[in-house]
């Protein structure tokens, strides 16, 4: 059998306030074509379908079109929820939706129950799913022995371990864990929602010794931690950080002895990302930055002075720049004087006026904007005068 493992398709997410939907279509079709072309008989999805508990309608439109796609493709599919999905949507119709190949896994009551295929007449393939789980929330259900994500992650792999102990009584068991989690040695990025606060919701990589593989979802970049523990990433990149990313999943090639090859596969992106640095000047005139033209952008300027109208000049090259910082080089510019001391020091009403717009700014009023300043203050104080 072959296997795909996949996780964190965030249906419905935007990119810096940039709607992903129709790249997310393009996956869906890199997806398919996989499928097809690789003959996949499974295809897992490690949890956070959707971007938010309550997606919008044309988001679950294409949830469903890509379930049909896939079912018709040949392929069954074992989904579990993550931390960004609503469990109770995602799962309703489980028991429906099984019968046509789909197979959900959003219910603590069923994390030990595996979805089985048959490898021949004396092993099987059991495939397990975990969905993501709320210490505080499932900790009782579970019977952990704390409300920390090692101590419910612990007793969930238990009822696992458990149901695998049944089965080897009969035949050999190969057995693939899902679960979305943070598990300790993962590379994060800045589109991860945090599970916990000060690294508390990370998992030791020894709760998921004994499997024949875990995919793991949670962390966007396709990662190997062990030989039999891996994250998919992300099929799309969410955020600058992952821009030097490879995005796609892995294929494992399963038989009666167990996990065989596990390769990458390679989704080309629908839009390059390009984080830039540079004075402004710079960034319009290089020759070697005409890709990122056509990229979506981030952009730090380091000129000592932030130079007027910098977002609207950047995109007269750069048209889809979606980020822009500022970091002067050699730091801010040099002035010791608190904000304060500077108003206090000010000679006349249209000196604090330049004052304030060049502290919040952070960069002087020009002789044009000086002038109209102090013509715009001695107008106010005439007609203040006159009444």
């Amino acid at each position: 059998m072959r296997i795909l493992h996949t996780s964190d398709w965030h249906l419905g997410r935007s990119f810096h306030g940039t709607g992903t939907l129709d790249a997310q279509r393009i996956f869906v079709d890199n997806l398919e074509k996989t499928v097809r072309e690789e003959a996949v008989d499974v295809v897992l999805v490690a949890g956070d379908v959707y971007d938010r508990a309550l997606p919008a309608v044309d988001v679950v439109a294409l949830f469903d079109e890509t379930l049909d796609r896939l079912t018709v493709a040949g392929a069954q599919v074992v989904v579990s929820s993550g931390n960004h999905d609503s469990a109770t949507r995602l799962g309703f119709g489980g028991r429906i939706l099984a019968r046509g190949g789909v197979h959900l896994r959003t219910r603590i009551e069923d994390i030990g129950t595996a979805v089985t295929w048959p490898l021949g007449a004396e092993a099987e393939l059991a495939i397990y799913g975990v969905p993501y789980l709320e210490p505080r929330v499932v900790a009782e259900a579970l019977q952990a022995d704390g409300t920390t994500h090692t101590a419910v992650t612990r007793a969930a792999l238990d009822r696992v371990r458990e149901d695998i102990a049944l089965r080897s009584r009969e035949r050999r068991v190969v057995s693939v864990v899902m679960a979305h989690t943070f598990a300790a040695g993962g590379e994060g990025s800045d589109s991860e929602r945090d599970l916990a606060i000060g690294g508390l919701g990370s998992v030791p990589l020894a709760l998921f010794e004994g499997f024949d593989y875990s995919a793991l979802g949670h962390l966007h970049g396709r990662q190997r931690l062990s030989e039999t523990v891996r994250y998919s990433g992300s099929p799309l990149a969410y955020s600058f950080s992952e821009a030097n990313q490879h995005k796609g999943a892995w294929l494992l090639d399963v038989g009666a002895d167990g996990i065989g090859a596990v390769r990458p596969v390679e989704w080309p992106a629908p839009r390059n990302l390009a984080v830039l640095t540079g004075t402004l000047d710079e960034l319009l005139e290089r020759d070697d930055l005409a890709w990122a033209e056509s990229a979506y952008c981030s952009i730090t300027l380091t000129d000592r002075e932030r130079p007027a109208r910098a977002m609207e000049r950047l995109r007269t090259r750069f048209p889809d720049t979606l980020v822009l910082s500022f970091a002067p080089e050699g730091g801010d510019r040099q002035d010791a004087r608190t904000y304060s001391q500077r108003i206090a020091e000010a000679r006349d009403d249209a000196e604090i006026c330049c004052g304030f717009l060049d502290h919040v700014r952070g960069r002087s009023a020009s002789p044009e904007e000086q002038a109209l300043i102090r013509s715009t203050v001695d107008a106010a104080l005439t007609l203040a005068h006159e009444r």
